[in-house]
């Protein structure tokens, strides 16, 4: 993605990443532009698929989703094997997340599951794919806040290398 962003232009990310309820006047006030300059800009990032959605960050324990697994699946390396594995994993019921990998493991899935049996239907799914050979779970002991938020993660000089 080639997209030609300014300080003013993360500055503004990393407030609706904050709080994704945030209004044009809030953001002007806090950024010292005017509503149709903000307004202007986050139709920007949106066009230019900077943001891609603007929703809710949903506690998942609120929902009794406590289990957080992560799953290595390794496969058959065939023919047209990422495209086929990879979205008939990402189509299982409690799968947040499926990356496709290079190196000793092929996938890692993360998921979330409220209970073992579900858990338990979840890795038989991944296992009932063809071309799954092997899979490896490790399960999260304690979640640590890390905020979430891509934009205060970045170092001045990450956000240094966007802007220029």
């Amino acid at each position: 993605m080639d997209v030609d962003l300014d300080e003013t232009d993360i500055e503004i990310l990393k407030r609706l990443e904050k709080s994704d309820d945030k209004n044009l006047e809030e953001l002007s006030d806090e950024l010292g532009l005017s509503k149709s300059a903000i307004h202007y800009r986050v139709t920007n990032l949106k066009q230019s698929d900077v943001i891609t959605t603007i929703s809710a960050d949903v506690d998942p324990h609120a929902l009794d989703l406590n289990m957080l697994l992560f799953t290595e699946v390794t496969v058959s390396h065939e023919s047209g094997y990422a495209e086929d594995v990879g979205e008939s994993l990402t189509e299982i019921d409690g799968v947040n997340h499926v990356y496709y990998m290079m190196g000793d493991v092929d996938f890692i899935v993360i998921s979330r599951v409220q209970n073992h049996d579900q858990m338990h239907a979840l890795i038989d799914d991944i296992v009932e794919i063809d071309g799954v050979n092997e899979t490896s779970s490790r399960f999260v002991i304690q979640e640590l806040e890390t905020g979430g938020q891509l934009i205060d993660n970045m170092s001045d000089e990450m956000v240094d290398q966007v802007v220029e």
